[in-house]
């Protein structure tokens, strides 16, 4: 085993020869969308990132599916299958089979198993002091999704928010994996300080983060305002406050958000200085979501955290 629980890591390595590991990894869940086959679509694209947050390649999958058979009607799983497929596909994935329960709710997600070069493989626990933190995909898809259940959203909010969600990781890890950057995580459900902390946490170090850098899609702010805070933002709190301190001009409107739960969120990559520039222009070659500069590692420590309102460059 190459890469195991210990920094609860994105997903696991097992080493198979010189030039060859497994990563392999599971997530699932319910519906954050209304629309069966979209949802198929994020939930695969959640799945698939772990891999690429490791550096390696997906190249199968099994389905896993949880679905109240007696409610509704087999064209929505259906849907839902065909959705994953579609991304499953365009990842170069074959769906080998899977597994399907009866349940109160639909759930569907992958169990997938990738490939990396031994000396290849990115972790959470490899930031080097004097490394920029850059981040590929805007926060706030749990207060979004949270404010269409209570038909708050508007529909620009929406379309930004599934458009990023049903977006593959696959290029903003090529972008990384062509510069040899030093560390990498996915942001989905601790939250971007909860993935922050764990980075910090493996790699011994702490990390400044830049409030007004992080990018934030439309409404997020307004809908946090509101209170249209999920469950899971809350838990992230609590399980993280320790690690946590931050200027006082940082509105607590911005916390809740940096605490959110993201779902099929972006990578946080950690990337050299003398790289940083390279990789910011790869990014926007090869990426259809905007990326940006988020924070930075600021020297050895246990996992402490520090939000700062600006970066003051």
């Amino acid at each position: 085993m190459l890469v195991g629980t210990e920094t609860s890591d994105d997903a696991g390595v097992y080493w198979l020869n010189e030039t060859t590991a497994l990563v392999q990894t599971v997530d699932f869940f319910t519906p954050v969308v209304d629309d069966p086959y979209t949802f198929g679509q994020i939930a695969a694209a959640n799945s698939l990132s772990d891999v690429y947050a490791m550096g390696g390649t997906p190249i199968t999958a099994l389905n896993i599916v949880g679905f109240p058979f007696c409610t509704l009607p087999g064209t929505v799983l259906a849907e839902i299958l065909q959705g994953g497929q579609a991304k499953a596909t365009e990842a170069g994935v074959v769906i080998l089979g899977g597994h399907t329960i009866q349940d109160k709710e639909p759930k569907y997600g992958l169990a997938v198993t990738g490939i990396v070069a031994p000396n290849e493989i990115y972790t959470n626990a490899q930031a080097r002091i004097g490394d920029y933190l850059v981040l590929t995909k805007p926060i706030g898809t749990g207060v979004i999704t949270t404010a269409q259940k209570a038909g708050l959203a508007s529909p620009q909010s929406m379309t930004e928010v599934i458009a990023s969600m049903t977006t593959l990781n696959q290029a903003a890890a090529k972008a990384m994996q062509a510069v040899g950057c030093h560390s990498c995580t996915d942001i989905t459900g601790f939250g971007l300080i909860g993935h922050v902390c764990e980075m910090a946490i493996g790699s011994k170090v702490s990390i400044e983060l830049y409030a007004s850098a992080v990018p934030l899609f439309t409404g997020a702010k307004e809908y946090a305002a509101m209170g249209l805070i999920p469950a899971g933002a809350y838990a992230n709190r609590e399980a993280m406050a320790a690690h946590v301190q931050k200027e006082e001009q940082v509105l607590e409107v911005l916390m809740d958000l940096f605490y959110d739960p993201q779902t099929s969120g972006g990578l946080l990559i950690a990337v050299p200085e003398a790289k940083l520039e390279r990789l910011k222009t790869m990014l926007e070659t090869n990426c259809t979501i905007p990326h940006a500069v988020i924070g930075r590692v600021l020297s050895a420590g246990s996992g402490q955290i520090i939000i700062r309102d600006s970066n003051g460059l």
